[in-house]
């Protein structure tokens, strides 16, 4: 990729980040406000942003509560400001109020390969060590050998046993089959703690990179109990030639400075917006990228290999616990095959590409893409946020 020349703000207003039934749902944001010299949690209220951290300090803490989506509805609250104008804030200036990532002290996990269709494009990867230009050859013998064995097989039954012989008789098994059709799924660590970006903000993809593009994702958000407490939109920037060169790579691919998307709101789960909802979620992606490029691709959960709590439950169980709970991206169904320059060199980001991910039911998640090295620094960390708590005197 090319460096980013001198680029325009994505426009931002509350009609085209919102859900489109915003009047009837509880939407949780956080708000940077130069006043509190900190992160706020704040509720969506048509077009105002009401402060919220005297009643809940942190999103965790609210997610905590059995009536969370009435306190986001109803309780009194601090400092209000105006969505639209929250949204035309350049994000990171601390003189400015602006959105941030609406999750704070969760840990934000990630479940990989978790649709028939991108796990074959991440064998891909595999067998062409991450060179992009092998890409469309390797494509053509995985489908040849594989065609629609691993349609509707549900991961760890005796059809996926079967099928897994087939491609180790083949010599196509891999790691990236065996958790997308094995009896465990693959979930890790995606970023720590406070380093999500929010909707508007920059997105970071290692500079090293040659060969990688967008992931659109479900995000659950998940409480300390393990109930599924609400929903938002993620971007799991995914390096291709990176992991591609090995799975053991997967870290450096994954966790790289602002190189993980939350946003805009987590939509908490309700009477009207029940898990039901979520795994129906049909999720868009556009990228425009500086040079008129215009890609745009779909996800749906509809098509998920394992249902969504079935990767909640291997997340946090007796195995594991998370005491200010965690978020959950689910996969996507997204892996762009076509060629953006040369012929067979496929899809590639551009700095300055515009990336958009929305749902109907959840709103839109809009980034820049910059080179993870040029990105705003990560400096808000845990310490800073107890830290300014205390000092507003809300812990």
């Amino acid at each position: 990729m090319e460096p980013a020349a001198a680029r325009p703000r994505p426009i931002l207003t509350p009609g085209t980040v919102l859900p489109e039934d915003a009047d009837r749902a509880a939407l949780v944001a956080r708000v940077h406000d130069p006043e509190a010299d900190g992160p706020c949690v704040a509720a969506i209220r048509g077009e105002h942003v009401v402060d919220l951290t005297s009643v809940a300090p942190t999103v965790s803490d609210l997610l905590e509560r059995d009536d969370a989506a009435a306190v986001v509805r109803e309780a009194g609250g601090g400092a209000t400001w105006r969505l639209d104008e929250l949204l035309q804030a350049p994000p990171g200036r601390p003189d400015l109020p602006h959105l941030l990532a609406p999750i704070d002290l969760q840990v934000i996990k990630a479940a990989g390969v978790t649709f028939a269709r991108s796990l074959l494009e991440r064998v891909i990867e595999e067998r062409t060590g991450g060179d992009p230009a092998q890409a469309a050859r390797v494509r053509a013998r995985v489908g040849q050998v594989v065609g629609g064995a691993l349609d509707g097989v549900r991961p760890g039954s005796p059809e996926a046993e079967r099928a897994k012989e087939l491609l180790v008789a083949e010599g196509l098994w891999s790691p990236y089959l065996e958790v997308g059709i094995g009896p465990d799924p693959e979930v890790f660590t995606k970023a720590p703690v406070l380093s999500a970006v929010g909707t508007g903000a920059d997105i970071g993809v290692l500079g090293a990179s040659v060969w990688n593009n967008p992931e659109p994702e479900a995000v659950l958000v998940v409480d300390s109990r393990g109930r599924v407490r609400g929903a938002t939109l993620g971007n799991d920037v995914n390096l291709r030639d990176i992991e591609g060169r090995s799975a053991l790579l997967l870290s450096r691919a994954k966790d790289n400075n602002a190189s993980c998307a939350i946003g805009p709101f987590v939509r908490l789960l309700d009477d009207g917006f029940g898990l039901d909802a979520v795994r129906a979620l049909d999720i868009d992606l556009r990228v425009d990228g500086p040079d008129g490029y215009v890609l745009r691709g779909s996800s749906s959960l509809r098509e998920i290999s394992r249902d969504v709590l079935d990767l909640v439950a291997a997340t946090l169980g007796p195995h594991h616990q998370y005491p200010d709970g965690f978020v959950l991206f689910t996969g996507t169904l997204f892996a762009p095959t076509e060629d953006r320059h040369a012929p067979g060199g496929g899809f590639t980001h551009e700095y300055g590409d515009l990336v958009r991910i929305s749902s109907p039911r959840l709103g839109a998640l809009v980034n820049t893409v910059v080179p993870s090295e040029r990105a705003a620094p990560w400096t808000f960390g845990v310490r800073e946020l107890m830290r300014g708590l205390a000092r507003r005197g809300v812990l």
